[in-house]
């Protein structure tokens, strides 16, 4: 009677546990990258009555006799699968597709978690709902360079970060003069050229026809005259430039800023030709700008963070990481929705996204949890069925214990 009580005690505890574990996933239904658990029974020791026997002399083998002792929770395993996406607008929100894990530090100890609830702190920290900093690469600043290969690091953007201005050291100018144009007419480009400060000044380049298949340019800036040089040009019969491809430009100093050099390029890209037609010559493109502020970010699929100036740049500020595990279910849970790697889990393979088997992420949008009612409401009524049937092992063995005592001679 008394190993049927204590298997049947042991039954309760087990199906309290699984009772405990789909309680926890329930509660978990709407966490954001919330990963289910799962319960796994497995059979305890059993006491042995009767060894296994072996057949001769005309006899058979014989079985061994063995009663079991009861039911022991055999492990609580996670369940990785990919939960729903759900679309939220935030540009800090980051969803993973696939198994990867992001990194987030929290007093030196770094932790991994699949909730991508991200939103920027007082200091630029890109942190998590919990105050946990996430880990990347940050971008060089000066080379633009991204070095994936190097430690991560907390992920900081500086809301007030700016773009130097760049001086103006090329315009482009290209298209169509019309080589039936009159002898004295002209055709004139403007375009913001860029000084030493950042400062936009308005360059004017003119150029008049002097003669069939010949030209002179003369420039101002901001309405004060330039030295252009060389600035006489040619074209052949076919309509291509046979002079010089480069005017360089000099002569202007703006208030507080140094004296403004640059080149003209005529014969790049889309050269300066001379055919009949309408005039469609056009500045194409310079290569200064004025000071940049940070005003807005996006992040791409790989991780990237894009910052987008002021002055209409764009610059890489840096790159999300991600970690993947050899044994996921070896990771511990330590709250905050966050996973510890154990000695069990394997070390964090740490890489891009898009690379390997660490999938790939969707901005603007939060992985749900991946709890399954359906199936979390029926081991609920597994559990339930359980315990019950469990507890009326102790009720009968009571009342056979019962009539035991109150057996007369």
């Amino acid at each position: 009677m008394m190993r049927s009580m204590f298997s049947a005690i042991s039954g309760l505890r087990a199906h309290q546990m699984m009772m405990d574990v789909v309680g926890n996933n329930i509660a978990n239904v709407n966490t954001q990258g919330f990963k289910a658990s799962m319960v796994t029974f497995q059979e305890s020791l059993s006491q042995l009555f009767q060894a296994p026997g072996a057949g001769g002399n005309g006899s058979g083998g014989s079985n061994p006799i063995q009663v079991g002792l009861g039911v022991e929770v055999g492990a609580v395993d996670g369940i990785f699968s990919q939960g729903a996406s759900q679309v939220t607008g935030r540009k800090t929100d980051v969803a993973i597709q696939g198994s990867g894990f992001f990194i987030v530090q929290d007093g030196g100890e770094q932790f991994f978690t699949r909730a991508g609830a991200f939103s920027f702190d007082a200091d630029g920290n890109l942190t998590t709902a919990g105050g946990q900093i996430v880990q990347g690469w940050v971008t060089d600043p000066t080379t633009g360079i991204t070095n994936t290969q190097s430690p991560v690091a907390s992920l900081t953007m500086p809301l007030a970060q700016v773009i130097d201005p760049v001086v103006t050291t090329e315009v482009t100018i290209g298209g169509n003069l019309p080589s039936d144009l009159a002898v004295g007419d002209s055709s004139a480009v403007s375009i913001n050229v860029y000084d030493s400060l950042g400062n936009a000044q308005e360059l004017t380049v003119t150029m008049t026809k002097t003669a069939s298949n010949a030209w002179t340019a003369t420039g101002t800036i901001n309405g004060t005259a330039v030295t252009l040089s060389p600035a006489a040009m040619t074209f052949d019969s076919s309509g291509n430039l046979t002079s010089a491809g480069t005017i360089a430009v000099s002569g202007y100093t703006p208030p507080g800023a140094a004296a403004m050099a640059f080149d003209l390029e005529l014969g790049t890209g889309a050269p300066l030709v001379q055919f009949a037609g309408n005039d469609s010559m056009e500045a194409l493109d310079q290569d200064g700008n004025a000071i940049g502020v940070l005003r807005d970010f996006a992040i791409a699929d790989d991780g990237t963070i894009v910052g987008q100036f002021s002055n209409g740049w764009t610059r890489t500020l840096g790159q999300l990481a991600l970690a993947t595990f050899n044994n996921p279910n070896g990771l511990v849970r330590v709250g905050d929705s966050n996973f510890q790697a154990s000695i069990n889990s394997g070390g964090a393979r740490i890489g891009e996204a898009n690379t390997a088997d660490r999938g790939t992420l969707a901005a603007g949008t939060l992985e749900m949890s991946n709890v399954e009612l359906a199936r979390e409401f029926t081991n609920l009524i597994i559990a339930q069925r359980g315990f019950q049937a469990n507890s009326r092992i102790i009720t009968a063995s009571d009342e056979i214990l019962q009539d035991l005592v109150n057996m007369k001679r």
